[in-house]
C-alpha cells in the first residue's frame, strides 16, 4: 500500500526548492503525493502562485488560505493561530502518513505543531542552518525537534542537527535542492538570448 506524503509549501521560494522532489514523489510507485498549499500561494499581492503549481501539472488537495491584511508581529501570530486551526482539519480529512516541510517560515512551525499532535511523522528538508538576526532560526530548529527523517544540505548542518539531539541515524546529506532546478533549467544559447534582448 503506497504511503501519503502530504507536502506543504507557503512561498513560490520554497515551492522552487521542491519542485523536483514533488515530480518524483509524483511519479513514485511507493508514494502518494499530497499537495497543501497556504501563505503567499494564495494571494493576489504576491500574484496568485498556487496557478504556477497546477501549471506544472500538480493537484492541489488543499488551499488553506491564512494571511491577514498586514504582516507585523499580530498579524502574523493570527495567521499561525489559523493555519494551526487549519491544517488540523487538513489532517483529520486527508490522513497523511507523512508531512514533508521545507525551512523555517511561521505557518510551517504551524503545520508542524499540528502533525506533532496527530502523531504523524515529519520530515524535515534544510535543518541545522542558521539564520542571524531573524525568527526564522528559531523556527528552523523547532521544526527540527519536532521532525522524524531529516534532509540537510551540509555535513556542517548535519552535525547541528545532530548537537540538537536529533538520531544520526535518520539525518541524510543530500545536498541543496537547488542544485535540482539548476540542472533542470534549459539554457539559452548565446544567439537565441542576443535575439530575444534585440541586441
Amino acid at each position: 500500500m503506497k504511503k501519503k506524503i502530504c507536502v506543504i509549501t507557503g512561498t513560490r521560494a520554497e515551492y522552487g526548492l521542491l519542485k523536483y522532489l514533488l515530480l518524483e514523489i509524483k511519479k513514485s510507485k511507493k508514494f502518494d503525493l499530497q499537495l497543501l498549499v497556504t501563505g503567499s500561494h494564495l494571494s493576489k499581492t504576491f500574484g496568485n502562485t498556487y496557478k504556477e503549481i497546477i501549471q506544472d501539472g500538480f493537484d492541489i488537495n488543499e488551499k488553506i488560505n491564512i494571511l491577514q491584511k498586514d504582516d507585523n508581529p499580530s498579524s502574523i501570530s493570527k495567521s499561525a493561530a489559523i493555519a494551526l486551526s487549519k491544517f488540523a482539519k487538513s489532517y483529520k480529512k486527508l490522513k497523511p502518513d507523512f508531512i514533508l516541510l521545507l525551512g523555517d517560515r511561521y505557518e510551517l512551525i504551524a503545520a508542524a505543531i499540528s502533525s506533532l499532535i496527530f502523531n504523524i511523522p515529519i520530515i524535515h528538508l534544510h535543518g541545522g542552518e542558521t539564520t542571524l538576526g531573524a525568527f526564522d532560526e528559531a523556527i528552523r530548529h523547532s521544526i527540527t525537534k519536532m521532525s522524524h527523517i531529516h534532509f540537510v544540505t551540509h555535513n556542517k548542518y548535519k552535525n547541528r542537527v545532530i548537537q540538537l539531539g536529533e538520531n544520526k541515524n535518520n539525518i541524510y546529506n543530500v545536498g541543496g535542492y537547488g542544485v535540482d532546478s539548476i540542472k533542470n533549467t534549459k539554457i539559452l544559447s548565446k544567439s537565441k538570448l542576443e535575439e530575444q534582448l534585440n541586441i
